[in-house]
């Protein structure tokens, strides 16, 4: 009989697994780039998806960025790694990078273009520390593309400017920009 702590696993194991094919369907149904024509990612640009989840969004970003940009998938989750690696695999996708991390990055100050937070902000335990994090990375002139579909926008803009961070820079279709505050 397994312990607590792998029962605890295996669940969540299982929770990744049922929402990974609920976001495939959702996928199909809605494409991600739809979402990702807002945000006007460039051939070279560093991107960053934190929280990536199964990776909905690594492939278009990968061909977005193209041989000479690169794309940063974060995740807490073990299998969202693996997906996301095995995605890059099949795809022969060499500008993906997978980071196992329930915040850090590791990734170098002021060295990313776009910061993608899909679907995330609701359950962020420590927003500080993640905004924090966000904005080390994000470039000078970089953007914090948020979308949350559990929060109302304006619970969006005031969770992200709330610590003095980031400043509101628009107000799209299905995201909010934001950049680092000072910065225009």
């Amino acid at each position: 009989m397994p312990s607590e702590k792998k029962k605890s696993r295996l669940q969540s194991n299982l929770d990744f697994r049922l929402m990974s094919l609920t976001m495939k369907f959702r996928d199909f149904v809605r494409p991600r780039m739809n979402i990702l024509e807002e945000v006007e990612i460039k051939e070279g640009f560093h991107v960053l998806d934190y929280g990536c989840g199964p990776g909905s969004y690594i492939i278009p970003v990968a061909r977005l960025v193209g041989e000479s940009g690169k794309v940063y998938a974060l995740d807490v989750h073990p299998l969202a790694i693996r997906s996301v690696q095995s995605l890059a695999s099949k795809n022969r996708l060499d500008n993906i990078q997978t980071i196992l991390s329930s915040c850090q990055t590791g990734l170098p100050a002021e060295s990313i273009d776009i910061v993608l937070l899909y679907d995330l902000l609701h359950d962020l335990s420590e927003v500080k520390s993640v905004l924090t994090e966000l904005y080390r990375v994000l470039k000078n002139n970089g953007v914090l593309s948020v979308t949350d579909h559990h929060m109302k926008e304006g619970d969006i803009i005031s969770r992200v400017t709330g610590e003095g961070l980031f400043k509101l820079l628009a107000r799209n279709e299905r995201t909010t920009s934001f950049s680092r505050r000072g910065e225009s």
